[in-house]
């Protein structure tokens, strides 16, 4: 029997349980309203998972330390990792931690920088059950003023669209890396319904949802969006095997960049890529150039 590549499974269809599909697809055959109920809740809740050996050293070696972020309330762990006054920030994606990043740091602090990083709300060792993209950006807003300043921050999925929301808010930093960066809130709500096997109607009515559930348009928190107003440099790096994130959309956030610079892989889908030596060398190579 041909064994399955993970890389060309979307992350949310490996680490949702069966039983919660099952659910859900009762649900949508009931009432499409009450599968949207159904499926924002789960959108709202990251799934861990045990640490990968590869980054293991990372969370040996940090500095870790319990950080309250006042805006929210919540407590995140934070990672800092080498001892140079070079930061760099690194952000991880949704279901991710702290340390997803470690490949890259361990060239960064090879090359003279430290980094800091964080397990967001409900992420790795941080409490809770939920989350959401204002906690990531509150997270980033409040570690600039307490651990930074930052020279550079590299951010992946939604870590790289958060990065790009709190760069248009101020965060101040010479050169910006996004990773897998989806552009737009609404295909990420579709893709998650299909990826639950809900209908359409039921991902609108979530995403409808969620909108007045925060008061506003999530869609003015999409990639494309935030990237009109990043006037720095920015590499955008995307594989074009993706199947969690098209990359059509890293082509659409690169188009909306003032000094936007594309890097497109193949066959490394949207996990591989973090720790593909070619893609890190690149990665470096724009932040030290």
């Amino acid at each position: 029997m041909t064994k399955i590549d993970k890389n060309l499974i979307p992350v949310q269809a490996l680490l949702i349980p069966k039983p919660i599909l099952y659910t859900g697809k009762v649900l949508n055959s009931i009432s499409p309203f009450l599968a949207s109920r159904f499926a924002a809740r789960l959108f709202l809740t990251p799934f861990k998972y045990k640490r990968p050996e590869r980054e293991k050293v990372m969370a040996i070696e940090s500095h870790k330390e319990k950080v309250n972020i006042k805006n929210i309330n919540r407590d995140v762990i934070v990672y800092n990792y080498g001892n140079s006054n070079k930061k760099i920030l690194l952000v991880h994606g949704w279901s991710g931690s702290g340390t997803q990043l470690s490949k890259i740091a361990d060239q960064l602090l090879q090359k003279g920088f430290s980094t800091v990083s964080f397990d967001a709300p409900a992420h790795g060792e941080a409490p809770g059950k939920r989350s959401n993209m204002l906690h990531f950006i509150e997270t980033i807003q409040q570690l600039e003023k307490t651990h930074g300043p930052f020279y550079s921050a590299i951010g992946h999925s939604l870590g790289g669209m958060s990065l790009l929301r709190a760069t248009k808010l101020g965060l101040m930093i010479e050169k910006l890396v996004i990773i897998g960066t989806a552009n737009s809130i609404t295909k990420i709500t579709k893709e998650f319904a299909k990826n639950l096997q809900l209908s359409q109607k039921t991902g609108i009515l979530m995403k409808r949802y969620l909108d007045t559930r925060y008061g506003e348009d999530l869609d003015n928190y999409s990639g494309g969006v935030s990237a009109e107003a990043v006037k720095i440099p920015t590499l955008v790096v995307h594989d074009k095997n993706d199947v969690d994130v098209h990359y059509a959309e890293a082509l659409e956030i690169k188009e909306k960049l003032t000094e936007g610079k594309l890097l497109l892989t193949e066959k490394l889908g949207h996990r591989k890529i973090l720790g593909d030596q070619e893609a890190i060398h690149k990665i470096i190579d724009f932040i030290t150039e």
